[in-house]
């Protein structure tokens, strides 16, 4: 958490919510020894689990509230899922790796998180289940999905590394009250990929 601070983060609800969450058991066997150090890791399908400063970083731009309701696309591991549920967000998340959606569901409910687990295609998002008052998108998009900004609600955020697969760009969307975008830019990221469909 000190390292995590050192780099700019200071949203304490934040960081308190890092603390609170046991990464270690978000990871594969053969990296547990590392798992609080500040950098990313593989896991199962070709993905990987987000080093704690981009969680963090992610998010304080969005700015939670207890009983917000947010969509989280890209479960992963479900490290960032928990994160979001010890901030008291309601959080609403899909993947579409049948494989981490599988195992990020019993690891969750094991830590009693009360997660909403959804297996699809994250360009689509929730429409059933929006508006949102956030949105968070935890892979490298190469712009960003109209049908997940459509299911914002005015006065919402929504964050989403934006940009090729070499370097993103972390961007924030702000809509106003009157439906209004305002976008602005954040730093340099590595994500792997977001795509499309369900595998």
């Amino acid at each position: 958490m000190e390292e995590i601070r050192k780099k700019g983060i200071s949203n304490e609800k934040v960081l308190n919510a890092l603390g609170a969450v046991p990464r270690h058991v978000f990871m594969d066997s053969g990296f547990i020894k590392f798992a609080y150090r500040d950098q990313a890791f593989p896991i199962r399908a070709g993905q990987t689990i987000s080093q704690p400063f981009t969680v963090a970083f992610q998010t304080e731009l969005l700015q939670i509230e207890p009983m917000h309701k947010i969509l989280e696309v890209g479960t992963g591991s479900g490290y960032q899922a928990a994160v979001l549920a010890e901030m008291g967000a309601k959080v609403y998340t899909i993947e579409r790796q049948k494989e981490l959606y599988l195992q990020s569901q019993i690891l969750l409910n094991r830590l009693n998180y009360r997660v909403h687990f959804f297996y699809g295609d994250g360009y689509q998002g929730l429409p059933t289940y929006g508006p949102f008052d956030r949105i968070l998108i935890t892979a490298a998009a190469p712009d960003i999905p109209e049908r997940l900004l459509e299911q914002l609600k005015p006065g919402g955020r929504l964050v989403v590394p934006v940009g090729g697969p070499q370097s993103q760009v972390m961007t924030l969307i702000e809509k106003t009250l009157e439906g209004e975008l305002h976008k602005s830019e954040h730093g340099s990221f590595i994500f792997v990929p977001m795509l499309g469909g369900k595998q």
